[in-house]
């Protein structure tokens, strides 16, 4: 088999439909870089790893730019990370040569869902791998990805939680590290998860005689449920833990309908403390550490 000759094939093919089927260009390219990735696989175990450097300079003098080495690779690359799955129609070959630095495949897979859930472009694909969301998943949440298993509300809050502070202010006060993340709000709603919307900050309610104000109030479509957010620029404490059961507990009294689930709660503090978690004994409250950047 010539198996220089089936790529060139391949690749002449693609951009005649490119230019005929102007609509079905991006199905093209998945399509035919797939068959040149597993082309190359072949050809690869016949002649060995440099026949992708001799093909690229054989491609380029005939076709033109855009058969570097590099290009091939990402087409091997492609065909030998997509072999055992669909690919999806919806990620451009831009979306996946973003991906495809990427060694695991359950990471590359979080990544393809959740550009198809969220309508990613490249640029803010790449920002997510950039800022390490899956990494920052912990394991738990990991193996319900890779099992199927739906994450609840909880799962797919990062840890730690990327604050921007575009401004460098020294966190002083709950009011500092507040005043930050309201200047990018929809930054700090991605790092939650999916689903969360904005009810209000510095909410304020009564317990008793005494007038009191929750940090942040957010609300989650997707799990219908309220979320009570608290802010600490301090390690966590006990009594931290004390106070968010008082808030979530008067939000499910005052505030939740019968048809919403119970509300959650999550406490944001500076230093990662995780022996604290023992003195919690509500399982909708948690803890995750923040980080500047």
């Amino acid at each position: 088999m010539n198996y220089y000759n089936e790529i060139k094939s391949e690749l002449i093919n693609n951009e005649i439909t490119k230019k005929v089927k102007d609509y079905s260009k991006n199905k093209s390219d998945l399509t035919t870089y797939y068959n040149v990735g597993k082309l190359l696989n072949e050809a690869g175990k016949h002649y060995g790893e440099g026949i992708i450097k001799e093909y690229s300079r054989k491609l380029t003098s005939e076709l033109g730019k855009g058969y570097s080495k590099r290009n091939l690779w990402l087409m091997l690359k492609f065909y030998e990370t997509q072999k055992l799955q669909t690919v999806s129609a919806q990620l451009s070959w831009s979306h996946y040569c973003e991906l495809l630095s990427i060694e695991s495949a359950n990471e590359i897979n979080y990544y393809i869902n959740l550009t198809e859930q969220q309508n990613l472009s490249v640029r803010q694909l790449r920002e997510k791998i950039k800022n390490k969301e899956y990494e920052r998943l912990d394991e738990v949440t990991k193996s319900k990805l890779i099992d199927n298993v739906s994450p609840t509300v909880v799962d797919l809050i990062k840890n730690p939680i990327v604050i921007k502070n575009n401004n460098n202010k020294e966190i002083i006060s709950e009011k500092v590290l507040q005043k930050i993340i309201m200047e990018d709000f929809p930054s700090f709603l991605k790092e939650l998860g999916n689903g969360f919307t904005f009810v209000e900050n510095e909410y304020k309610i009564k317990i008793g005689n005494t007038y009191n104000y929750i940090d942040l109030l957010l609300y989650n479509i997707k799990f219908n449920c309220y979320v009570v957010v608290e802010l600490k620029v301090t390690e966590l404490k006990k009594e931290h833990i004390g106070q968010i059961e008082v808030y979530i507990n008067y939000i499910d009294k005052n505030l939740r309908e019968i048809n919403q689930d119970k509300t959650i709660g999550i406490i944001i503090y500076k230093k990662d403390n995780k022996f604290i978690m023992e003195y919690c004994s509500d399982s909708r409250i948690l803890s995750k550490e923040y980080k500047l950047v």
